[in-house]
């Protein structure tokens, strides 16, 4: 990580570095983020001279605390709500990031260790291995993303109540978890966790020969909740689609409804603009299917560059969310329809940008309304998400762009929605008995998980 043309020689909270999926190159420090890091080092180095000291408060809520007072400070201020003593006292801290919210996470990702050499996930664990290379010191990233990890972020170092478990595109070769991984590891939660910890996706290419044909096939055997699609990945010789394309989209939808699939979640951003992978296709494609419910992931958001951020809405912007809302109103689609924001990963990187992320949150509401966004991680493509969470709760929509805009200001219950209830009416789950489940739960599952895991290499059906 660096600084000033300088290494930073200690640890530092996740909102902090640069870290990235791997669907995007994390962009360029700024001079906001300089001057946020030179406000959160010192805190940092006062912790203690013993490394291992320093690590503790980077990845404590003191560290969350002072990570984001830094860039509070470097935005001027009136975006984060964390008192000083947060950075000074844990109690404190603790005090200041709690919640009574269920936590659901709809976007969450580990990668099978027998699959880490295939060819394509090898690809992966380079590139997160260059944009990361002091994160992995000593550490073999396969083992720090395998579901060990994911047991452990998710559920052990996090208040995440539900999570789920999706992947990236690619065939049987080539993706970092196949449908029926997906799904056994659903299975395994359910048999020694009990129902409901774990959701499971379907990743389908409807543009990959023979796709189309074996979708009843994949929904007897893996039993999804959701599809999972990437119009933006290419099979061959065929390129990328639309789900409002005759050829592939469509057609999807179709067999979707009859097969009584009733959620696509589609990969929308994090594209470099390319024409597929923009959320163009939402609104038409939601329109003409509204008994279908659209999540669309990352909410179109792209990374930004350089200094470059995303505003208010703006009609004739060809960038970022701004696609997703132009596509929706022109479809005649308000607030409250059959579309949902989805903000994994674009709330790691709008969390360090808090003017960009107050715009795009606060239009993303007003597109979709507060029913409609859900909270997700991208998980654990950053470690344990609790420092997001924790982040998102102090978080607010300054009083003068709320007056400006119209943004809504993010009272309790909106956040509440966010981080929980909106995907609990998604994916239909028992709110109450859920919360009395996890309240319950003393974790001793996930030791028998890992396990069970570690002795088969791996979950299949």
């Amino acid at each position: 990580m660096e600084t000033m043309g300088s290494r930073i020689p200690l640890p530092i909270s996740v909102l902090l570095q640069h870290r990235s999926n791997d669907e995007y190159t994390p962009p360029p420090w700024t001079v906001r983020d300089q001057q946020a890091l030179q406000k959160a080092l010192p805190r940092a180095e006062s912790t203690s001279a013993k490394l291992l000291d320093q690590m503790r408060f980077a990845e404590s809520r003191r560290g969350t605390a002072t990570a984001l007072r830094s860039i509070d400070h470097a935005w001027g201020g009136g975006y984060y709500a964390v008192p000083p003593e947060a950075e000074l006292d844990s109690d404190a801290a603790d005090a200041a990031f709690s919640g009574d919210e269920l936590i659901i996470d709809v976007q969450t990702h580990y990668i099978a260790r027998h699959r880490a050499a295939a060819p394509g996930v090898e690809g992966v664990m380079g590139f997160i291995k260059r944009v990361a290379p002091d994160r992995w010191k000593g550490l073999n990233p396969t083992m720090h993303l395998d579901l060990g990890n994911y047991l452990s972020n998710i559920f052990l170092e996090s208040e995440t109540a539900v999570s789920v478990l999706t992947s990236a595109p690619g065939g049987e070769t080539h993706s970092i978890l196949t449908n029926p991984e997906i799904a056994g590891t659903r299975e395994l939660f359910d048999r020694l966790a009990g129902t409901g910890r774990l959701i499971n996706h379907s990743i389908v290419h409807p543009n990959a020969p023979g796709e189309m044909e074996r979708l009843a096939t994949i929904k007897e055997l893996c039993k999804p909740a959701a599809w999972k699609v990437y119009t933006l990945q290419g099979w061959g010789d065929r390129e990328g689609w639309q789900l409002d394309d005759e050829q592939y989209g469509l057609p999807l939808l179709e067999q979707s409804r009859q097969l009584g699939v009733g959620i696509v979640c589609a990969h929308k951003g994090f594209s470099s603009l390319a024409a597929t992978g923009s959320p163009r296709d939402i609104g038409p494609a939601a329109a003409a299917y509204p008994d279908i419910k659209f999540l669309v992931y990352h909410s179109g958001y792209e990374t930004p560059i350089g200094t470059e951020e995303e505003g208010p809405y703006n009609e004739s912007a060809n960038d970022g969310c701004n696609r997703l809302i132009r596509s929706l109103a022109n479809a005649g689609l308000g607030p409250g329809s059959n579309v949902y924001a989805e903000l994994g990963s674009t709330w790691y990187l709008l969390s360090r940008r808090p003017r960009e992320a107050a715009h795009v949150l606060g239009k993303l509401i007003q597109a979709v309304g507060e029913d409609n966004v859900l909270w997700g991680s991208d998980s654990i493509w950053y470690g344990s998400p609790q420092p997001l969470i924790d982040a998102f709760r102090a978080f607010q929509i300054p009083e003068e762009l709320q007056q400006r805009y119209g943004y809504p200001e993010l009272t309790p219950r909106i956040k509440e929605k966010i981080l929980g209830l909106n995907a609990a009416r998604v994916y239909e789950i028992d709110v109450p008995a859920t919360r009395k489940a996890v309240a319950h739960d003393d974790l001793s599952w996930v030791k028998l998980a890992f396990k069970e895991f570690s002795q088969n290499d791996g979950p299949g059906i």
